[in-house]
């Protein structure tokens, strides 16, 4: 697995750098917004990565352009698996939590929170949401290298 910034692994070593060192020192909402976007792209890269290998196996024909129409083409793909459904939710609140319109808590303190409409996003939700996309990861390596063969 190439580990760049153009993979899941490398997207999820500057989520990890955003979370435990960025926001630490800055406590800032943008902080929170990039590190949610780059969660996103850990299931972008992931997502990609397991399509490669089914279209390598035949299973699918192509893979497409857009990373929701991948993501969707991802849920049919892992359609029966508990595990990879509540991944695809997640996936989901992250992409919602990220389009919408927000307002700022507490900015440059302890308890800084990212407020959307629906959501409210503090430094422990993030971590939340951080262990769930990195266990995602795992799942996504996982199943490419026991499909690969």
């Amino acid at each position: 697995m190439v580990e760049d910034s153009d993979s899941s692994v490398g997207q999820l070593k500057r989520a990890d750098h955003l979370l435990y060192v960025t926001l630490k020192y800055t406590r800032t909402t943008e902080v929170i917004k990039n590190t949610i976007r780059r969660l996103i792209g850990v299931f972008d890269y992931a997502a990609l990565e397991i399509l490669e290998v089914e279209k390598a196996k035949g299973k699918i024909k192509a893979i497409p352009y857009l990373p929701l129409e991948r993501i969707e083409l991802l849920s049919k793909v892992l359609s029966g698996s508990k595990e990879a459904e509540d991944y695809m939710l997640l996936y989901h609140l992250l992409k919602h939590i990220d389009k919408s319109e927000y307002k700022t808590k507490e900015e440059y303190r302890k308890n800084v929170t990212l407020m959307t409409k629906d959501f409210d996003v503090d430094t422990p939700m993030l971590m939340l949401y951080f262990d769930k996309t990195k266990d995602f990861a795992k799942f996504a390596n996982a199943y490419v290298r026991e499909n690969e063969k």
